[in-house]
């Protein structure tokens, strides 16, 4: 590891603290754009196929970028990249609040929304998977499960207090206003990357470039089933994201004068809360373990018992206990997981390797959303979340049966 001469060793705390705060603020602007975002159909007249496009155009991007970005950081360090992420990310609100202007410089709303949103998405991809390599590079085996629940959280609780915040500012003053918040609140992100992140380069002569990803993939399995436990969590959340509202609106649940929105609404930030909560505790207690699959099994079952209760019990009880163990069970897989990967990664291919993790996690949140709501309409919600637990279940089921007795241990670095 390298960092600049004027910051030798700022310590693990100074550079890992100064990202938990920079992802929280980013994750609070990412929270504000939910409840407007949606809204664009009746505010601009566009069409809600359109509409579908600008809120799922980043999820594509950054599908796109993440293995590009991981070869990238591998090659130039983390401090340029992840400067430049936060930055993209400033650039996308005000974008947006471009495409809400009257004929915006003479192109249609939709034609400056999407490449705000793809912004989004590129930003994202640099921010997300650079802030894993530096937390990497930084940390060792015994304190590294740590800081990657620290930072996931850090976004993890940016989000519903992004969420509220956007609601209420929306309704208050406006959309606009709403996106000048984020763009606000993110500016300030980049502003603390800027002058609180040191540069970590891997320290080896050189790294192989973007044609080494296939031949990561193929060369080591655990690889290959860690992100294809990130691909298996980001689509049950995916599906509960998506079918909750719907869920609880089948089954007449009510809160007080709440209708089922405000109901999931409540239900979802219970969800959020418990999933960074639980991000923080797996990974702290994963680094004294030998290795930290020990956590991530019983939370991957944890998180399926959560679907099974949801839908068999559909109370309000039920499905607030539901979400909720689901939630702690997947927050609780996500630092132990990726720390794991950090663990394995040789030193000049942990952006590649976050990469391609990345790039799994995206596939996932993808078809989520894409398969929740057919496969619920004709199964059923309740049946479709038995099926889901079974995902979770066989999702287990691999992991234990090639990573509980492997070493977390690099295998040779890949030559070019």
């Amino acid at each position: 590891m390298q960092l600049p001469a004027h910051r030798e060793d700022p310590g693990i705390g100074y550079v890992a603290g100064s990202l938990v705060v920079s992802v929280f603020f980013s994750g609070m602007a990412g929270g504000v754009a939910y409840p407007t975002l949606p809204r664009l159909g009746s505010v601009l007249d566009i069409a809600p196929l359109v509409v579908g496009l600008i809120l799922s155009v980043h999820g594509v991007s950054r599908l796109l970028v993440n293995a590009p970005v991981g070869s990238l950081l591998d090659r130039v360090g983390t401090r340029r990249p992840v400067v430049a992420g936060f930055l993209l990310l400033t650039v996308a609100p005000f974008g947006y609040v471009l495409g809400l202007a009257p004929d915006p410089v003479g192109l249609s709303p939709s034609t400056v929304f999407l490449p705000a949103r793809a912004t989004w998405g590129v930003g994202t991809a640099l921010v997300t998977v650079g802030g894993f390599a530096m937390v990497t590079h930084v940390t060792t085996v015994e304190n590294r499960g740590r800081w990657l629940g620290y930072m996931m959280a850090g976004l993890g609780f940016g989000l519903p207090v992004g969420l509220v915040a956007g609601g209420v500012v929306a309704d208050l003053f406006g959309i606009r206003e709403a996106f000048l918040l984020a763009g606000g609140v993110v500016a300030l992100s980049t502003l603390l990357a800027a002058v609180f992140l040191p540069d970590v380069t891997p320290d080896v002569e050189r790294s192989p470039g973007l044609r080494a990803v296939p031949a990561i993939v193929r060369s080591d399995r655990r690889v290959v089933v860690v992100s294809t436990a990130n691909l298996a969590g980001r689509f049950l959340g995916g599906v509960l994201l998506s079918t909750v509202v719907l869920y609880t609106a089948d089954h007449g649940l009510a809160i007080g004068g709440l209708s089922e929105s405000g109901v999931s609404g409540v239900v979802l930030a219970a969800f959020v809360l418990c999933s960074s909560a639980s991000n923080v505790v797996a990974g702290r207690y994963s680094d004294a373990l030998e290795n930290r699959i020990r956590v991530v099994l019983p939370a991957i079952f944890l998180g399926g018992a959560g679907l099974v209760l949801l839908a068999s019990v559909p109370t309000l009880a039920g499905v607030a206990g539901g979400v909720v163990v689901a939630g702690l069970g997947g927050g609780a897989t996500g630092p132990p997981l990726l720390a794991y990967l950090g663990d394995i990664s040789p030193e000049a291919d942990v952006g590649k390797f976050g990469g391609v993790y990345k790039v799994f996690g995206d596939v996932g949140t993808v078809l989520g959303p894409v398969v929740a709501l057919p496969l619920g309409a004709t199964i059923g919600f309740a049946a479709e979340y038995l099926v889901c637990a079974g995902v979770a279940a066989l999702t287990g089921l691999l992991i234990a049966g090639t990573l509980l007795s492997a070493p977390a241990t690099p295998k040779p670095e890949l030559a070019d």
